[in-house]
This record gives structure tokens, sequence and C-alpha cells, in this order.
């Protein structure tokens, strides 16, 4: 046992013992034959105690090792909230390393200043042309939504997604409780894989579709897509959608090169004279705008 495992008596007494008899073991069994039916410690514990009370005149420990506590002032937390408005993006362990305090004191003064840690996220990337266009595309929602209160109810936003065998797979949302690990894994990059390609629609508040479309899609495959879609899938698809709705419907797709096919431009400028956005059509889509496009989320 430990010297830290007897009550001041009992250290008393191994004291008396040990100064009595001078040597450890000498005090260890002149103890034992006094006391016989007391816990019996170990020799070191004669040595320890003896040198405790010699060194500092107690017999109370002096617990070691750790970090120091430091007083937490206001200059401290003023500091620590410039570190973090300097650097936005830092971690409590970096401030705890730079201001010499524990990290569960960051985290207090963070939360008491209402800071919380939030994800980036990833937005698409932008060039400097791309902000007027996008200006300009917003305004002219707004204008027809002015002059016609349910435009966006008739306006059919589409777009296309390969899914591949691997599909897509957040390991951020994904665990398993268990007592021990049971180091679970996912199989990924299958030599042998597969791969459908898939068009889908919105209009007001209903999807349309999804339709399968060839693995690969050129401007002639999309074209006779888009006469199987107005031909077949829309009016099916669309027969309890109110009349008001379905005269004037806008068509919309991306820039996808095989919606910019000249064969793929002139069905559209046929069937929706006026009425459709897209790379190169009376309204055009401006690039990389994902987040303007409901089908895309």
């Amino acid at each position: 046992m430990e010297a830290e495992d007897y009550t001041f008596a009992e250290m008393a007494d191994i004291h008396f013992y040990d100064r009595a008899n001078g040597t450890a073991h000498e005090a260890r069994r002149l103890s034992q034959e006094t006391i016989p039916n007391r816990r019996l410690p170990c020799s070191r514990t004669f040595s320890r105690i003896e040198q405790r009370l010699r060194e500092r005149g107690t017999f109370i420990p002096v617990i070691e090792g750790g970090r120091p506590r430091t007083a937490r002032t206001a200059q401290q937390e003023q500091r620590i909230l410039t570190h973090v408005a300097a650097n936005p993006g830092t971690s409590t362990r970096r401030i705890s390393s730079a201001e010499g305090v524990h990290r569960n004191i960051v985290w207090r003064i963070l939360h008491e200043d209402r800071l919380y840690p939030f994800h980036l996220q990833c937005v698409q990337g932008l060039k400097p042309e791309d902000l007027p266009r996008r200006l300009r595309f917003c305004q002219w929602c707004l204008e027809q939504c002015v002059w016609h209160p349910q435009f966006l109810w008739k306006l059919l936003f589409t777009d296309e997604e390969m899914f591949t065998r691997d599909g897509f797979f957040n390991f951020h949302n994904v665990h398993i409780w268990a007592h021990a690990n049971p180091h679970a894994i996912r199989e990924a990059r299958h030599q042998t894989t597969f791969s459908i390609n898939v068009w889908a629609g919105i209009v007001g508040d209903r999807l349309i579709g999804q339709v399968r479309l060839s693995e690969r899609l050129t401007g002639p495959t999309y074209r006779e897509f888009l006469e199987r879609l107005t031909r077949d899938i829309l009016p099916d698809m669309l027969d309890d959608v109110p009349l008001q709705l379905r005269v004037g419907m806008w068509f919309m797709h991306d820039a996808a090169p095989p919606h910019f096919n000249c064969i793929a431009r002139q069905y559209l400028n046929d069937h929706f004279p006026g009425k459709w956005i897209g790379r190169n059509g009376p309204v055009a889509w401006h690039p990389r705008s994902p987040e303007l496009n409901p089908i895309d989320f």
C-alpha cells in the first residue's frame, strides 16, 4: 500500500517505529510484533513517511504532475476572444497552447460569448463574369413574378445525374454503435462497375420522373428524349396539374454540351417557342449556378 492509504494516527506510529530503530526493515518488524492485528506497511512506506515529515513537516502528500491551475482573468478572456476574431478557423487546442490555459477554460469562454463551431460547406466555384449573369437572371425572374404571379409554378426545372455502383457516401454521418471496435468497412472501387443516367424535373411542387437516359448522352439522343418527354412523359405526369399551369409552361435545362446541340435547341424552339431557358436560348441559363436550380437539391 502507498503512504496515502493510511490515517494520520497510523502514519504517526509508522514514523515512531522508524525513528526508534533507524532502518525501515527493522521498524517494520517491530511494528508487526507490537501491533499484530494492524495491517502491515511495506518497508518503503516507513521510509517515505519519515522523508516526508523531515522535508516538509507534514504527513499530507503533495500531488505533482499535470498542468498547473491558472486563474481566469478578464485580460485572458479578451485575448482569447481577440485570437478567435482574428483567426476564426483556429482550434481550442491551438488557443490553449498559445495562451497557456486548459482547453476547458477556452471552451467555457467561447460558449459564454455564444461562439459555436460550424462546419464549412462546399459551394460552386465562380468566375468574375458569373455575378452579373446571375444577377440579370434573378432580376428577370422577379420581373416575371410581378407580371405573372404563377410564373415559377409554370417553370419546369430539369437536370440529369449519373449514378454509379459506389454512389454518394458521407462518412461523417455514418456511425456504428458497439461495445468494441467492430472494424467495419465499406467496399468501394470495384473492378466490376455499373452506372445509370437519370433525368428528373420539378414543376411547382411536383416531381417529374425519374426517367432513365442512355449511358452516353449526346445531342441526337437528348433530342430523342425531348421528343419522348413532350409526347409521352409530361402528358401522363401532368394529368392532374391544373390546366392554367400547363398552358404556357416554361422549360429549363443547364448548359451541358448535349443541351447546346443545334437539333436539341431547334426542338425546344418548336415546342417551347420563346419559353425555354438554357445556353443560347430565349433566356440564357447562367453557368455554375446549381443553387438556383431546385432539382439540384
